[in-house]
């Protein structure tokens, strides 16, 4: 299979859907290389230009809305295609961000396999694409920092919920739901901890 420049870069903090998409997409000759978060993506486009990347949204170090807004920005690699998946950025609002920094596809978790792999194929034949400019540095910020707030919002919304639920379940069917909760909190922190150095850049703008 010809592939235009150089492998798919696939950007995914989680081990088992990381090997997943990277054995779907090997499957179908595609040569691959993976990043754990947006700081190795970057260092590895550094070294060698993909073809495409597909990253995740909720990463550590750097995620994937800054990965892309970073990739847009810079002329060297403003052009790479990008396809965004997600599993906690799925609302209209998120696509529309997600789409408006300059990614081409966004295509929501659980991956469905087929589509997954129609999507890879067309934007590797379909050629340069035209993209948006790349947003202002305020507004990149603005845009991000509102899709952390609503993400918390959701996100302390769940807990509640899965708390309430485990106080009237029987104790044998408490572990699906306490390992949500466990997730759930992990989300939470990591959000958290983005919002507050998203709010911490947005400081040093003049009003």
């Amino acid at each position: 299979m010809n592939i235009p420049y150089g492998p798919i870069l696939v950007v995914e903090d989680v081990p088992n859907i990381r090997e997943l998409l990277t054995v779907t997409l090997r499957f179908k000759g595609y040569p691959v290389m993976t990043a754990q978060n947006g700081e190795e993506a970057l260092e590895m486009v550094e070294q060698e230009r993909p073809a495409l990347i597909i990253t995740d949204i909720l990463m550590p170090k750097m995620d994937g809305y800054a990965l892309v807004q970073k990739l847009r920005t810079d002329p060297r690699t403003h052009n790479i295609p990008v396809i965004f998946l997600s599993a906690t950025y799925v609302t209209p609002e998120d696509k529309t961000f997600a789409l408006s920094l300059g990614a081409l596809r966004f295509i929501e978790k659980p991956i469905d396999t087929e589509e997954f792999l129609l999507s890879v194929a067309e934007l590797l034949t379909q050629g340069p694409s035209t993209l948006p400019q790349p947003l202002e540095e305020i507004e990149f910020y603005q845009g991000y920092r509102d899709r952390l707030e609503t993400k918390l919002r959701h996100k302390n919304t769940q807990i509640m919920r899965t708390k309430r639920l485990l106080e009237t379940l029987p104790k044998e069917q408490t572990s699906a739901f306490e390992q949500l909760l466990d997730q759930a909190n992990s989300d939470r922190e990591q959000i958290r901890a983005e919002l507050e150095q998203i709010q911490q850049i947005l400081k040093e703008f003049p009003e």
